[in-house]
């Protein structure tokens, strides 16, 4: 099992354009975000084509890593994650000729990111128990399917800012939840 020096050495030596690095790199890491891809894309092909375009991702941005005390993993996760929500955006875009980012979801880290840098998707689970019903749904199809806010105020027919206001307070929430 890979550490996070190894990882992180990893990383460091894609940032000078070793390819070697990126193989070792693979296949230590390509099972955990192959998940991540197939959990927001919801398609296996679709999750092989963005793992791909994951890699290339990584391979070009290794300098932006910086080790500043997260995990690796949370950068890895977390490219892996934004671009598949990129993608499923796109995806809705064409087919909704929708062309306005006030319409896109927030692509800030929320509450899968904090549960994938502790590794504690349990604990997550559990403070999400804590929600109101209709709100815990609203986060998991905001952050884990990439659900804009629009969609989700018209789901849950609220008035859109009330939606904004229910994911905030929710993501406050929860991150006061993990961090007991």
């Amino acid at each position: 099992m890979a550490t996070p020096e190894d990882i992180e050495m990893l990383l460091a030596r894609l940032a000078v354009g070793d390819r070697a690095a990126l193989d070792g790199l693979y296949r230590l890491t390509s099972a955990k975000l192959f998940g991540i891809c197939l959990r927001v894309l919801s398609n296996r092909a679709e999750a092989e084509d963005a793992l791909q375009e994951v890699y290339v991702k990584i391979w070009r941005g290794a300098g932006r890593y910086r080790a500043n005390g997260l995990s690796p993993m949370t950068w890895l996760i977390t490219v892996a994650r934004n671009h598949c929500i990129d993608r499923l955006r796109a995806r809705r875009a064409a087919s909704e000729g929708l062309e306005t980012a006030a319409e896109q979801p927030d692509a800030a880290p929320g509450p899968e990111a904090l549960a994938i840098r502790s590794s504690e998707r349990a604990r997550l689970l559990d403070c999400l128990e804590e929600l109101p019903e209709a709100r815990a749904a609203a986060v998991r199809l905001a952050y884990l399917q990439g659900e804009t806010y629009a969609d989700l105020a018209a789901r849950f027919e609220v008035p859109l800012n009330t939606m904004r206001t229910w994911l905030r307070r929710s993501l406050l929430t929860l991150r006061e939840c993990l961090s007991r």
